[in-house]
């Protein structure tokens, strides 16, 4: 059987249909931590270019941040930002440390391994095109490029990191 990206969408919306009560888990939806150069230059591309709010911050002592085994021992500030209103909406933390720490190869999303890229997906590509060119957010590429015979637009954009993000969905009605 081949997999066409549709259908790869398809089954992916499918997946995230199941509610909190149907998993072992309290939330089906993942929160994801992002290291970040410049805090205030990341919190403005994922809300002005991509669409998330800012809906928390906080400080994870160095203390803390050494007990657990996610750094050293130097304190992180941290921003949570949501795609959405509703309780299960995706979040992601942006997380900036006093030292910067090294990037890695961020050519493609096949320079490394590790978790590469976020996809959103979206109602209106042309809504989000015109949100990030707004913001003088560069789109890689060709996009935004039809996949599924034109019925659905994936748009790649890569954040002040250069990390990839990568927009799905239909063109404007």
């Amino acid at each position: 059987m081949k997999f066409t990206p549709l259908l790869i969408l398809i089954s992916s919306l499918l997946a995230t249909s199941l509610s909190a009560e149907e998993s072992e888990f309290q939330t089906t939806t993942i929160d994801l931590g992002v290291m970040v150069g410049d805090l205030e230059k990341s919190i403005q591309f994922y809300t002005e270019a991509v669409g998330f709010s800012v809906v928390g911050g906080f400080t994870a002592d160095s203390q803390v941040v050494k007990d657990s085994g996610l750094g050293d021992g130097e304190a992180l500030v941290i921003k949570t930002l949501a795609l959405g209103k509703e309780k299960g909406a995706t979040k992601i933390k942006l997380m900036q440390a006093k030292e910067s720490p090294r990037k890695g190869s961020q050519t493609y999303i096949t320079s490394q391994l590790g978790f590469r890229y976020l996809t959103i997906h979206v109602k209106n590509m042309d809504v989000s095109v015109t949100r990030l060119k707004k913001a003088g957010v560069k789109i890689l590429a060709k996009g935004p490029v039809a996949l599924s015979g034109g019925k659905v637009y994936l748009t790649v954009v890569k954040d002040p990191d250069g990390n990839f993000v990568e927009l799905v969905g239909p063109a404007g009605q």
